[in-house]
């Protein structure tokens, strides 16, 4: 069961992005800022809001410490911040000046990548805080990215709907036409699963679009056997584009958000719909599960971000 526990609404527009570390949640907006909350009592942090965006940030995300944030925006960077005393440590500027629709750090920090509305996609050095790698999808805008456990691929989704897996060099070595009118978001669970055939260790991720539709996926990311991508199921249960979807962290359960306002829990292994939560009064943008706490936050454009706890406990990440 999923109760609501607290609504923030220091937004003054829509609510585009929403992210956890294991003790701060972060939430981006229209309104070109970013807000930090601790985790212990869903206080605002003494340094937020940031302000160094001057358009729409549309996404947000912790390093794996939880010790940087990034952020990215209309304005075509992407800003890197300390969690610690939210200081800027970095503008990265997208080489074409192109809107910043996603940003995502590799799993051991390596890199960031930023992606833009040219379909242009950026690795960046997290060491040197310099431009790495950089490469274009074919079509459409790049709104969507996710990095495999390993840190050494990540998939990209478009606005003409393909997913594409792309090495830590920039190369493309896979890609599929997913959603018809359109990607929307895409993640990709750390928690392996065996395929009993051939030994080979798969992860799920999910994909979802203007179709309205979530798609789930078995990914293989393997340096000597290349990266397959094999088509799971369909979940349903949206009646307009779905507009987010992540994975809780032992990857037993997916949640969604979507154009018809609501929030949908589904149980990964069965496809069944646990939970619907409609407590958004507008499209639902953004949720995210906590790692560390049975957590989950949903952004929308009401303005609002709520905060829902589980009966279940989640087990931590790592």
């Amino acid at each position: 069961m999923a109760t609501l526990i607290h609504t923030l609404a220091d937004h003054s527009d829509d609510v585009n992005y929403c992210a956890f570390s294991s003790s701060c949640l972060a939430t981006c907006s229209l309104d070109k800022t970013v807000r930090v909350y601790s985790l212990s009592n869903f206080a605002e942090l003494p340094y937020s809001p940031l302000k160094g965006h001057t358009y729409a940030v549309h996404c947000c995300c912790f390093s794996p410490s939880g010790h940087v944030l990034a952020s990215c925006s209309t304005d075509g960077t992407t800003v890197v911040w300390d969690t610690r005393d939210g200081q800027m440590l970095a503008v990265l500027e997208q080489p074409s000046s192109s809107p910043v629709r996603v940003c995502r750090f590799s799993p051991e920090s390596t890199y960031l990548v930023s992606g833009a509305a040219d379909g242009s996609v950026v690795l960046w050095n997290m060491q040197s805080l310099k431009l790495y790698r950089s490469g274009n999808v074919k079509d459409g805008s790049l709104v969507a990215c996710a990095f495999s456990p390993n840190g050494n691929f990540f998939v990209t989704g478009s606005s003409c709907g393909d997913l594409t897996i792309w090495d830590d060099k920039m190369r493309c070595l896979y890609n599929e036409k997913a959603h018809d009118l359109g990607v929307t978001c895409c993640d990709i669970s750390s928690q392996p699963i065996s395929d009993g055939d051939h030994g080979f260790t798969y992860f799920q991720m999910a994909s979802c679009g203007q179709d309205n539709q979530i798609k789930l996926w078995l990914t293989l990311f393997a340096d000597f056997l290349g990266v397959e991508l094999k088509y799971k199921c369909t979940l349903k249960g949206h009646s307009a584009p779905v507009l987010a979807c992540a994975f809780s962290y032992d990857g037993q359960m997916l949640v969604s958000g979507s154009v018809d306002k609501c929030v949908i829990i589904h149980e990964t292994s069965t496809g069944s719909t646990l939970h619907t939560l409609s407590q958004h009064t507008r499209y639902v943008t953004t949720c995210a599960f906590a790692p560390c706490s049975p957590l989950l936050a949903t952004g929308s454009m009401d303005k609002t971000v709520n905060i829902w706890q589980f009966d279940l406990k989640q087990p931590c990440a790592g």
